[in-house]
């Protein structure tokens, strides 16, 4: 079976967010344009990592052609997309690997995101055989979200990021562990509940 790429260039619009409540959210990335949407769900720790490396990557495209790209330092208030996700709310694939670059001779970013395959193998060696043979397959790889998107629109899928991620549960004032509406039994507290 070949391999199946939903391809954005550009998309109309890229964005993280979530469906369910606080504690229970499910976190995707939704990519849209032309009539048509791709949403694949992910981890929210894979959201907070894509963000951050997404920021780091902007910013070294920044320093390494001395400030001449097309990237701004921070996201323009103007893109700002507060916006709920795209429904109905469709997950094509759940992601297991992510990839990013900086094509420089298009001034564009590009992410990928593939789904996560589960690898049979007897041994560490095989297993990482395995893993780049799969990589390395064009052809007949697992399906994979490719999105090519300005500096501009990196930053702002960036900050709207980590403001998803950011949204959750308040933390506790004393351990730092996520409040559930019910409260949390809280280490610092020796174990008695904490309210909300």
């Amino acid at each position: 079976m070949s391999r199946q790429v939903f391809l954005y260039d550009p998309p109309d619009r890229f964005v993280a967010g979530t469906v369910g409540l606080p504690g229970r959210r499910t976190f995707f990335l939704q990519a849209t344009a032309a009539g048509r949407t791709t949403s694949v769900a992910l981890e929210k720790a894979q959201v907070e990592a894509l963000a951050e490396r997404i920021d780091e990557l902007l910013d070294e495209v920044v320093r390494r052609t001395g400030g001449s790209a097309p990237v701004p330092a921070v996201a323009p208030a103007e893109l700002s997309d507060a916006a709920p996700l795209e429904t109905p709310v469709e997950e094509e694939f759940r992601v297991g690997t992510m990839a990013l670059a900086w094509d420089g001779e298009h001034q564009r970013m590009i992410v990928e995101a593939q789904a996560l395959v589960e690898l049979d193998a007897d041994t560490d060696e095989d297993l990482a055989e395995a893993e780049e043979r799969l990589l390395q397959d064009e052809a007949n790889g697992p399906p994979m979200l490719r999105v090519r998107i300005t500096g501009t629109m990196a930053r702002a899928f960036a900050k709207r990021a980590l403001e998803v991620v950011n949204a959750g549960r308040p933390p506790c004032p004393l351990c730092s562990l996520p409040l559930d509406p019910e409260g949390h039994v809280c280490p610092r507290q020796n174990g008695y509940r904490r309210g909300a």
